[in-house]
């Protein structure tokens, strides 16, 4: 078992740059957070996305901070439903029909194990890009 454990770890460090790549390349912005809340991480998209309220400034934070107390309250709700359950993972939080998309909040585990979430922002909007549209 505990050899397994290990292969496991070295294929999840081997794999973790590409892994950081998918999330750095979505359009969308991603705000990964651990269970204190503490904004861990933000991709590219989400730096952009709140650059009024400090884009990569808001990395080591609290993303409770950035909201009112009754989203609070809520963020809290769905990380205890998330954590009193392996099959509880992914929550419809708003749709914003600025940006024509909907935001979810989305458990992270390990092994099964709560460790996190993530903000994760899906749009809407037909693409524009024709397809396989390669500009040189």
């Amino acid at each position: 078992m505990e050899m397994e454990n290990q292969k496991n770890q070295k294929q999840c460090t081997a794999y973790g740059s590409f892994f950081k790549s998918i999330v750095d390349q979505d359009r969308c912005p991603v705000v990964i957070c651990n269970l204190e809340h503490e904004i861990i991480y933000m991709n590219p998209a989400a730096i952009e996305n709140y650059a009024r309220r400090g884009g990569e400034k808001l990395v080591g934070t609290s993303l409770l901070g950035c909201h009112s107390r009754e989203s609070a309250e809520k963020i809290k709700q769905v990380t205890d439903w998330f954590a009193s359950d392996e099959s509880h993972n992914i929550v419809y939080t708003f749709h914003s029909e600025k940006q024509n998309k909907d935001v979810y909040m989305v458990a992270l585990r390990e092994q099964g194990r709560l460790i996190g979430y993530y903000e994760k922002h899906e749009c809407r909007s037909l693409e524009t890009m024709g397809k396989y549209d390669m500009p040189q």
